[in-house]
């Protein structure tokens, strides 16, 4: 790999360091705000009878399941991040893997953020509530990674090839190896 080749994906990947952050940053500010403005108030209503506001504190995972359950989600935090990370370090410099890079660190700072949340409060700050489809509240972080995800199942499924894909692999390194 040539000098400007191992510049360019360092500085891909200290772009997706400052994504992640900025993107933790924001999820953080949006839950402080909901705590400063909505704890303990009735929801503040935007649209009547479809969108609201309204501060609640989550100790489970996405419709309440897993109540309690800190260290699981922790753990699964650390694996997600573990291995968006080594994907990311494996990604090619190449113009079609740049929607990657911002899809993945977006998973990974809705991971971050309420992976902060759970580690300094035990619980999840959630304050956005559709009310005509009674969806479950959620937060700025839950949106990163539920669209995100979203996007990268579309992607993987109609336009990234399996060979486009195949850095991701370790069974081509280990069989290149053994040639």
């Amino acid at each position: 790999m040539g000098i400007e080749m191992k510049l360019r994906r360092k500085l891909w990947l200290m772009l997706d360091f400052i994504l992640i952050c900025a993107f933790v940053a924001l999820d953080q500010y949006t839950k402080y705000l909901a705590v400063v403005h909505l704890k303990d108030k009735p929801a503040y209503i935007i649209i009547n009878g479809v969108l609201e506001l309204n501060y609640l504190e989550n100790k489970g995972a996405a419709f309440g399941m897993l109540q309690n359950q800190k260290v699981f989600f922790i753990f699964v935090a650390v694996v997600i991040l573990s291995v968006i990370c080594y994907v990311l370090f494996k990604t090619p410099d190449h113009k079609k893997y740049r929607i990657l890079h911002l899809l993945l660190s977006l998973i990974a700072a809705g991971a971050i953020g309420n992976m902060i949340d759970r580690i300094r409060l035990n619980y999840v700050v959630d304050f956005i509530y559709f009310v005509l489809i009674n969806f479950p509240i959620f937060n700025i972080a839950d949106m990163y990674v539920t669209i995100s995800t979203a996007v990268l199942v579309i992607l993987l499924l109609f336009v990234y090839k399996e060979s486009d894909l195949n850095f991701i692999s370790f069974k081509q390194k280990r069989y290149r190896e053994l040639k």
